[in-house]
């Protein structure tokens, strides 16, 4: 009996992983030309010992999901708004005899509502429970839930099979990560809740030599601060110089008054920097809890991100309790005053978790809770206090419509000066997505 149990073992096992992509947003975004692909699930395969496991890798985005085959694990990434969608998927699969693990974001905020819908979940950050729980799986002693207990090393860490990943342009398919985490508490934000509550940063050799490997001259760092350590970040862009790529990461305003940090940026081949501006107002930064933003230093800080041949890509999000009517129009001459590159324009969503969702919840404020509709894109999910629903939505698409036109361009980039032939085609990838 226990040569049978043996020799059954030493079998492989079939595993899917899957990235699922919510319909609505797939639409939504197909058109652009910087969509990047996610790292999660090309990163978890990574872990995955192939002599133990055949994997097959689908990204939804542009790959339909394999139901007619049979594996032994389909393992799903889960997001908010893709929440009911992978609940269906994972429904399929279990009727046609296959295990389920479920992880990500989603998961790590709701896992009493995510387990009922799977046969095992892992919780928070992977780089520990993922290999253990595969391990166990393969061994059939699998448990129900693994969560992570404390934050795990960033040391040593497997580069992205990025070639399990199809479909996609090398462009696309460059993303690599060298920080976790954020020093802030933005109270729409859900970061606290999924990672653990403590930056770290993985040794500078390693990134280095994860970006060499990409095949592509251009990457974007999937961090969420990639400036939040300054030592760290000076280091990393000091060694990125040899390389000679271009790149994008995510950083924080106040971080970009450090000329220094600038300079070394744009000699390291960054090309732009996504900032999370939120409001050109400072009432609704107040709501945001994001007050390290301040908006009297907006034009003189955007400014010194151009002197220095940057790009800005701003995020900005409407929907905040001090927003009136008349914001988006505002927002709209604000942009093209500072000469703002580019935007990526959302709806307030209360992710389940946040100080947000706990607020209008006990504020009797959402109006949903189908999570599918919480894709902050196409759908307003709570009554906002000083306009309705249906002015938030259709104020928030007359803002996209007018930043990405041709005039307000022309505008931004009188001010800007920066990059025009590249900024014209992320610009043109916007429209094309908005229309």
């Amino acid at each position: 009996m226990n040569e049978l149990k043996h020799d059954r073992q030493m079998k492989k096992k079939r595993i899917l992983l899957i990235q699922p992509e919510n319909r609505e947003i797939n639409a939504f975004r197909r058109r652009q030309f910087n969509n990047f692909a996610q790292i999660t699930i090309p990163y978890l395969a990574a872990f995955i010992d192939e002599t133990k496991y055949e994997i097959t890798l689908k990204d939804e985005y542009n790959q339909a999901i394999p139901y007619h085959q049979t594996f032994d694990l389909a393992a799903i990434t889960v997001n908010t708004p893709n929440a009911p969608h992978c609940y269906d998927i994972a429904r399929r699969f279990r009727e046609n005899g296959a295990r389920v693990v479920m992880g990500g974001p989603h998961v790590s905020l709701l896992p009493e509502e995510a387990e009922q819908h799977c046969d095992y979940l892992l919780t928070g950050e992977c780089e520990e429970t993922w290999p253990l729980f595969l391990d166990h799986f393969y061994e059939e002693t699998a448990m129900k839930r693994y969560d992570s207990a404390s934050p795990p090393s960033l040391e040593h860490l497997p580069k992205p099979r990025w070639d399990l990943l199809k479909r996609r342009t090398r462009m696309m398919k460059a993303a690599v990560f060298a920080t976790r985490g954020c020093p802030y508490h933005c109270r729409y934000c859900n970061l606290k809740q999924i990672y653990h509550d403590c930056f770290r940063t993985r040794p500078v050799e390693e990134v280095i030599d994860e970006i060499k490997a990409i095949c592509s001259r251009f990457f974007v760092f999937w961090d969420d601060n990639f400036f939040a350590n300054r030592t760290y970040a000076l280091s990393l862009m000091n060694a990125l110089k040899p390389v000679k790529k271009k790149w994008a990461a995510q950083v924080t305003l106040t971080d970009c008054r450090d000329e220094n940090i600038l300079k070394a940026a744009r000699e390291a081949g960054c090309l732009y920097l996504f900032i999370g501006l939120e409001s050109f107002f400072q009432s609704s930064l107040k709501d945001a809890g994001k007050e390290i933003n301040q908006v009297d230093d907006y034009g003189k800080i955007i400014g010194q991100i151009h002197k220095h041949g940057l790009m800005i890509q701003a995020g900005i999000i409407f929907g905040f309790d001090s927003d009136m009517p008349d914001v988006f129009e505002k927002t709209l001459r604000k942009c093209e005053e500072t000469g703002i590159d580019g935007a990526t324009v959302s709806l307030l969503t209360p992710l389940p978790g946040t100080p947000l969702y706990a607020e209008l919840k006990a504020a009797n404020r959402l109006t949903t809770a189908s999570w599918d509709k919480y894709n902050g894109k196409t759908q307003v999910v709570f009554e906002p206090r000083n306009m309705t629903t249906e002015q938030l939505l259709r104020g928030y698409m007359l803002f996209r419509r007018k930043f990405y036109s041709l005039r307000s361009f022309i505008r931004r980039m009188k001010v800007s000066h920066t990059s025009p032939v590249y900024n014209f085609v992320v610009n043109l990838g916007y429209w094309l997505a908005g229309r």
